[in-house]
C-alpha cells in the first residue's frame, strides 16, 4: 500500500481570485500531480491574490498543517505585484537554489524571457515548497522536463528530485509513475515495492 500524502496547491492571481477570469493553475497542478504520483493524494487547494502577507500566511498554514509538498503557481515575474518568491522566502527554514536554477533552464528551452522568472524552492519544517510557472503547459514542462522525439529524457524536470528531497526532510515516501516522471533516489534510499 502506498503511503498517503497531503499536497498544498496554491494559485496566486489578483484577477483569478477576484473572479475576473477562471483560474487554470489549480487544475493544471492537480492533474499533473495526480498522474505523476502513485500515492493516495489529498489536495489542499487555495486561490489567493498577490499579497505578500497573505501568501506567506497560506504557505505557513499548509506546511504547518501537514502538507509534505506545497506547489504555488503565479506571481514569480518582475512586475510590482509579483511577490510570491518574497513571501516564500519569508516562511523558509532553508532555501534550495538548485530547483530555481533548473526551472529557468527548462524555461529557456522555450522562451528567452524565462530569465525573468524568480521561482524559488524552500523547506519549512517537513514540507517542501515550490514556486512554479503560471501557465499550465509550463507547469507540466517544469515538473516533467524535456524529452527527445524518441521519448528519452533530454532535460530532467524538477519533480525527479522531489521524492528524495521529501525523504530527507522526514516526509512520506512518494512513488511516481515512471511513464510521467521517474523519481531519482540513491540505491540505498529505494524501498522495496509493497507486496501484493
Amino acid at each position: 500500500m502506498h503511503e498517503a500524502v497531503r499536497i498544498g496547491i496554491v494559485s496566486i492571481s489578483d484577477r483569478a481570485s477576484a473572479g475576473v477570469y477562471e483560474d487554470q493553475g489549480l487544475p493544471a497542478l492537480r492533474d499533473w500531480l495526480a498522474r505523476a504520483l502513485r500515492n493516495p493524494v489529498t489536495f489542499e487547494a487555495r486561490l489567493i491574490p498577490d499579497e505578500r502577507a497573505g501568501i506567506a500566511d497560506t504557505l505557513r498554514e499548509l506546511a504547518d498543517g501537514g502538507c509534505s509538498l506545497v506547489c504555488t503557481t503565479g506571481g514569480t515575474g518582475p512586475a510590482p505585484r509579483d511577490v510570491t518568491p518574497e513571501a516564500t522566502l519569508d516562511v523558509a527554514d532553508k532555501e534550495l537554489p538548485g530547483f530555481g536554477e533548473q526551472m529557468r533552464q527548462i524555461g529557456l528551452a522555450f522562451v528567452p524571457t524565462a530569465i525573468l522568472s524568480r521561482q524559488v524552492a524552500v523547506v519549512r519544517g517537513r514540507s517542501l515548497i515550490l514556486n512554479l510557472p503560471g501557465q499550465p503547459k509550463a507547469i507540466a514542462e517544469t515538473l516533467e522536463g524535456l524529452k527527445n522525439a524518441d521519448g528519452s529524457q533530454r532535460v530532467p524536470g524538477i519533480f525527479a528530485a522531489v521524492p528524495y528531497c521529501i525523504d530527507l526532510i522526514g516526509g512520506p515516501y512518494l512513488e511516481t509513475d515512471d511513464t510521467v516522471c521517474r523519481a531519482f533516489r540513491p540505491k540505498s534510499a529505494v524501498r522495496r515495492p509493497p507486496s501484493a
